[in-house]
């Protein structure tokens, strides 16, 4: 059946035509009464500004191309697929958290091991001690405040790179882009400092832990939220974040924030069910720790979302090719009611490449996804280092309070209360002492051999986690360079392999806020910028500016970074010729946190700075090499410069003016290239917006190259232009000022004598300072060779009185070797005499034993 469209416009215009008439001034005017549709082939919506919205064909298919890109595709999906979807993610949501049980449990024991909560024990007696030992404790707090305080300096986290080549106008724009990142991080984004602090705290603990960085509609700025790792489930077989087929983030969200958001057309304008979705394991077991409790007011007003990033196909909205694509859908755990379904990928790529929100900090590889922490690694030490120390410290009390069995018939008044001191209490024996009544059980004093099993798994535990401290006093200053950086790296191992995972991460997390900073944030900087307008913020955040982290990767400790700089130092002052002394001592201030270096630093002289003309002539008369600047008056400083080249002291110097005249061609190629730039700018600047549709768009990436250097050839071809008018012209001039001579020929004769007197002299001065010199470095070839003889003739009678005193420790050595021998040779013989003594006495004892016993068996024979 055709329904023709003119009489539904009709039959809408009688409905409405009740409500659009005006009553006469005077009548009483009654309420409209609702409009009320009997055509079921019309659907009729109220409108929230008090219209309706009329739909003839609420049965046709949804026109996707009348769908925004970033619409919520939620609004156009039956209902009935939709719950169908959400019970599919709902269970795959289950499985991924099935894989990482055992990760977890590890996970849960550990953390009783902080000590956070003290456990009041009654094995094996009541009031057993239940100490925590604070190995792992002390590991995680000791590794929390070294990298929070390298990831995060005073001044800002951020610092940039220049990619290719660089020049002046990007080393600006490379300042500026540092600059708006330390800002926006530093005082926009109130969370970052707080949030990072979090993160270094929960990452030693679980091995994990992530951010999450996008754009808050709300908040109308970039955000970068800390998101623990029992809040984002991830299959734990998955490689990687950008290569895992469901991300899941667990969202914690109170009833006024959904409406927020549903008010403002992020989420689905719908009613949930309000209901408790039970916690995680995890999470159960910190709020334990916190001291927490389930079911409490705030808890009921919360809502459990999950947020997941996950390859699907959305009903209706399927690719033709059969592959899944990537979307975000949002839904209430409670009610499995989805509040919205949006595309992840970029609206012009054909790739339809995941968009990544989720950076990963990772402490250690694990065998997964996840990573181990120190509750993974230290958790068998730190329960040996607990059990332990429980032992010792039960061993005590029950040998400083004994306990045992006394006799039946013995009676003590108040035997319930214990002693006080100086107390002497009654005791009822029944004829026996009291000693005899009591019988104490033997309980021994603390062990030795426990005490030294407890110290060797702390230090076991200590030297994983790097923890212990780092001797630094005791390191010698005359130690080879080698040995003091073999002994750093040494005990340093681990931790710089830790805190370089780190900086990968924060590397890629800076990156993520440079997108959103170039894409969403206003096109204009906040306060007035160097080197540009401010509307050139969104050009600035261009691939030619890579983003870092400030922290070197290589080293994470203050203490790490000034024994690098004293080594350096040392290997500087060895052989000063061939470094910079300045620069060396620099180092050293930077690496202790020194403000204002150049206050305490002498100027370098190898820095000149721009002078008058004046100031650079006076400076070639002292024999310095002028320098030319960009943005000097170049025309003037030639001027100048030509007139000085004209007077007789550098007409009779060749080096002179062979000096200067280098100096003019400097100003010479500096005023050409500037005359180029000004006159291709509008060339250059196209050439930058061709640059960033390259970015986008690969296809004309030959085309730009070869505008690129065809624009280089011209700008080079008119420089050379330009050199050579400029050159011919001050050919001209010289002309001209040497026309301008006298031509009288006793003059110039005269002129002659006086240039080659004053070429003399000046032949003389120079030798006489070079043999000066020579005889300085003769000088200090010899106070070297002495020094050398000095520190060689020390070292030797070092040896020799190191040897000395060997050779009369060896004598004094085999001395008392020799007395020992002695001792133990008169020992030998009194020994051996009193033993003869002993056997003699025994001899005759025998003998006089047998003759006893001989004269009496003569006697029984008579």
């Amino acid at each position: 059946m055709v329904i023709n469209p003119n009489d539904n416009i009709d039959k809408a215009m009688q409905a409405l035509q009740g409500a659009l008439e005006i009553e006469e001034e005077g009548v009483e005017i009654s309420p409209p009464q609702p409009v009320e549709n009997t055509d079921p082939n019309v659907e009729l919506t109220d409108m929230p500004d008090g219209g309706a919205e009329v739909n003839f064909d609420p049965n046709a298919p949804v026109d996707q191309s009348q769908i925004p890109f970033d619409g919520n595709l939620a609004d156009y999906i039956e209902e009935t697929d939709l719950k169908r979807l959400a019970s599919e993610l709902i269970g795959n949501f289950e499985s991924d958290k099935l894989t990482r049980k055992d990760w977890e449990d590890t996970y849960i024991k550990g953390l009783d091991m902080l000590g956070f909560k003290y456990e009041e024990r009654t094995e094996p007696f009541e009031g057993s001690s239940g100490v925590v030992h604070p190995l792992l404790s002390e590991s995680v707090t000791q590794f929390q405040a070294q990298a929070y305080k390298e990831l995060l300096p005073p001044d800002g986290p951020v610092r940039t790179q220049i990619v290719g080549d660089s020049t002046p106008e990007i080393e600006q724009q490379s300042e500026r882009v540092k600059e708006f990142m330390n800002y926006q991080i530093t005082q926009v984004m109130k969370e970052y400092d707080p949030d990072m602090d979090q993160l270094l705290f929960y990452l030693p603990l679980s091995g994990s832990a992530f951010k999450k960085v996008y754009y808050d509609g709300l908040l109308k700025r970039a955000v970068a939220k800390f998101v623990s790792s029992e809040d984002l489930v991830i299959n734990y077989f998955a490689t990687d974040m950008d290569t895992a087929d469901r991300i899941t983030h667990i969202i914690k969200i109170t009833k006024n924030d959904l409406i927020k958001n549903q008010v403002s057309g992020f989420y689905r304008d719908i009613e949930i069910r309000d209901g408790f979705v039970d916690a995680t394991d995890v999470n159960e077991k910190v709020s334990e720790l916190e001291g927490s409790q389930k079911g409490t007011s705030s808890e009921d007003n919360m809502y459990t979302l999950l947020e997941m990033h996950a390859n699907l196909d959305v009903p209706g909205f399927e690719d033709t090719s059969g592959v899944k694509l990537p979307y975000i859908v949002t839904l209430d755990q409670y009610s499995q009611t989805i509040l919205s379904i949006r595309r992840n990928w970029n609206q012009n790529d054909p790739n339809f490449a995941k968009i990544q929100y989720f950076v990963h900090y990772k402490f250690l590889p694990g065998l997964g996804f996840y990573g181990f922490g120190l509750i993974h690694m230290l958790g068998g030490l730190s329960r040996t280092a607990t059990s332990v120390l429980r032992q010792l410290i039960d061993a005590g009390t029950l040998a400083n309070l004994p306990a045992g069995f006394k006799a039946r018939g013995m009676r003590i008044r108040d035997h319930d209360q214990p002693l006080q001191p100086g107390e002497f209490r009654d005791v009822d024996v029944t004829g026996i002492s009291i000693k005899e009544s009591l019988l104490p059980l033997p309980f021994k004093e603390p062990s030795q051999v426990l005490f030294a099993l407890l110290g060797f798994a702390v230090d076991a535990g200590k030297s994983f986690a790097a923890i212990a401290d780092m001797k630094m006093g005791e390191g010698n200053e005359q130690n080879p360079v080698g040995t003091t950086l073999a002994l750093l790296e040494r005990g340093t191992k681990v931790m710089s392999a830790i805190h370089k995972r780190l900086h990968c991460a924060q590397r890629m997390e800076f990156t993520m806020l440079a997108k959103i900073f170039q894409l969403y944030l206003p096109p204009e900087y906040p306060y007035f910028v160097v080197g540009g307008n401010r509307m050139i913020k969104q050009q600035d955040f261009d691939e030619r500016v890579d983003i870092i982290p400030v922290s070197d990767p290589n080293i994470f400790s203050m203490s790490q970074r000034v024994m690098l700089a004293q080594t350096q130092l040392q290997m500087a002052g060895a052989a000063p010729d061939l470094h910079d002394m300045r620069e060396a001592y620099r180092r050293v201030y930077q690496a202790l946190n020194v403000d204002n270096i150049d206050a305490i630093l002498k100027p370098s002289p190898d820095e000149p700075e721009p002078m008058s003309p004046a100031m650079e002539n006076s400076m070639a008369m002292k024999g310095q090499n002028p320098k030319a600047f960009p943005m000097q008056d170049h025309q003037s400083h030639m001027k100048a410069h030509g007139d000085f080249m004209f007077t007789r002291m550098v007409q009779i110097n060749p080096q002179l003016y062979a000096m200067m005249q280098s100096h003019v061609f400097e100003h010479v190629a500096i005023l050409a290239g500037e005359m180029v730039q000004k006159e291709f700018a509008k060339q250059l600047q196209q050439l930058k917006q061709m640059e960033q549709q390259a970015q986008q768009n690969p296809q004309i990436q030959q085309q730009l190259q070869q505008q690129s250097s065809q624009l280089n050839n011209q700008m080079a071809k008119k420089q050379s232009e330009i050199e050579a008018q400029i050159i011919d012209q001050i050919a001209k001039e010289e002309e001209k000022r040497m026309g301008m001579k006298q031509d009288d020929p006793l003059v110039r004769l005269k002129q002659q004598e006086i240039d080659l007197r004053a070429m003399e002299v000046m032949t003389n001065q120079q030798r006489d300072s070079q043999k000066t010199q020579t005889d300085m470095m003769v000088e200090a070839e010899k106070l070297d060779l002495e020094r050398d003889k000095l520190e060689s003739q020390t070292s030797i009678d070092i040896m020799k009185a190191s040897s000395d005193i060997d050779k009369a420790k060896t004598a004094e050595a085999n001395q008392m070797l020799r007395d020992n021998m002695a001792t133990a040779r008169e020992a030998m013989k009194d020994n051996n005499a009193t033993r003869r003594e002993a056997m003699k006495a025994r001899s005759q004892e025998r003998i006089a034993r047998t003759n006893a016993i001989k004269k009496s068996n003569g006697q029984t024979s008579s």
